[in-house]
């Protein structure tokens, strides 16, 4: 098997950190750092070159007396991002305690407590959340909370160094954001006019198709040559994370089939696999419902007409007027929140259902060599789907850790 080194990269989220830690320590120390290092939350660490932004570039911030202004290059490695190669500005700036506390009651940022409290907001580039059902309210520029807490941490953790303990506004900004973000499904989403800030760990792992299944079919081969015929299986970092947080199977013990979900299923019974249990969230479970082999946004996006489908189906028809209310929504968590309200088993009842699908279409991918039990949650509204037997699969993979 060919060995493929691809190279990782750094999230927009762990960018802006980045930016926000060298223009931190530029404006309460005056030293202008040649490098810049971050603990990520995913447990690794990344170095950064920083640039201060050039002066004909500081319209891109808006101009405010005493800030400090730098930005950093995004480099996605070897995935295909968008963003990769785009440059992430921070300015940070003196806040009075008096815009600090206009800015917490009436903006569209967010305030972020400690010493100091720091104001996080968007500049150019930068989407606001329009819908509900995102991890950003409504009305507020879609910095997600994870980097949100990478950002302030970097800021405050340079004030205490330097002994700075006055409120800060810190602005993020990506110059030709909202040209990048007609690309990505944010306006389908309702974050509008630019882009999100993201990630989880602040790496962003490579994407190449060819060396991911390659990866994926050598974690099977492995625990087909340990003897093992039952495997556990999720699409990423959500899934990794709902198995060990809820189900009490530790992190790095599930294979991560990214978007591949056809493919690995495929290729675990060339492996000689026999069981699996697949968990993931319902957003990317519900494109496998569909018979999506991979589940990657450019392979298109037929989310709520699976919700709806799923639900006529169980039900023996739907209104017309609950249908288009499924369509308009923008996130699969956003159309259960409405079936909550509405109809309240109506969510359980696509969660299931969903789960019966994934089973078959995995079954189906597999030759019908493979049996497949499915957990699919949504974390945000504390719904869990599962087929008939997945406790069992569960417990069976609970006993043998």
């Amino acid at each position: 098997m060919t060995e493929h080194n691809l190279r990782s990269g750094y999230t927009t989220g762990s960018c802006a950190a980045a930016a926000s830690k060298a223009a931190a320590l530029f404006l309460t120390t005056g030293k202008n750092p040649q490098q810049v290092t971050l603990d990520l939350p995913g447990g690794e660490n990344g170095t950064w070159i920083p640039e201060q932004v050039p002066d004909e570039e500081r319209f891109f911030l808006e101009t405010r007396a005493g800030s400090s202004s730098f930005r950093v290059r995004k480099d996605a490695g070897d995935d295909p991002d968008v963003t990769n190669g785009s440059w992430v500005y921070v300015r940070v700036a003196p806040l009075s305690e008096k815009e600090l506390a206009e800015r917490s009651d009436y903006g569209k940022g967010y305030r972020i407590d400690g010493e100091p409290p720091v104001y996080l907001d968007g500049g150019c580039g930068i989407g606001l959340v329009t819908r509900e059902g995102l991890s950003c309210p409504p009305g507020h520029y879609a910095l997600n909370p994870v980097p949100r807490e990478m950002i302030a941490h970097a800021v405050q953790e340079i004030c205490q160094y330097a002994g700075y303990r006055e409120p800060l506004l810190i602005t993020v900004a990506i110059p030709g954001g909202e040209k990048l973000a007609r690309k990505t499904f944010n306006p389908k989403l309702g974050i509008m006019g630019g882009l999100s800030i993201l990630g989880t760990t602040g790496v962003v792992r490579p994407m190449s198709e060819d060396a991911l299944l390659d990866t994926i079919r050598l974690e099977l081969h492995m625990n087909a040559a340990a003897g093992k015929t039952q495997v556990v299986m999720t699409p990423g970092n959500y899934g990794e994370t709902f198995l060990e947080t809820e189900m009490a199977i530790p992190h790095g013990k599930a294979v991560v089939c990214s978007n591949f979900v056809g493919d690995s299923a495929a290729m675990a019974a060339e492996e000689g696999i026999r069981e699996i249990l697949f968990v993931g969230h319902i957003g990317k479970l519900i494109k496998v419902a569909a018979g999506m082999r991979n589940t990657h946004s450019r392979y298109g996006d037929s989310r709520m007409e699976t919700i709806a489908g799923l639900l006529s189906r169980a039900l023996g028809g739907i209104s017309l007027q609950l249908k288009e209310e499924i369509l308009a929504c923008g996130t699969t968590d956003e159309a259960l929140k409405l079936l909550m309200v509405r109809e309240g088993h109506y969510a359980q009842l696509v969660m299931n259902e969903t789960a019966k699908m994934v089973k078959v279409q995995m079954e189906a991918w597999s030759g019908e060599e493979v049996s497949v039990e499915v957990i699919v949650f949504s974390s945000a509204l504390r719904l869990i789907g599962c087929t008939e037997s997945a406790e069992e699969y569960c417990n069976q993979v609970r006993s043998g850790v």
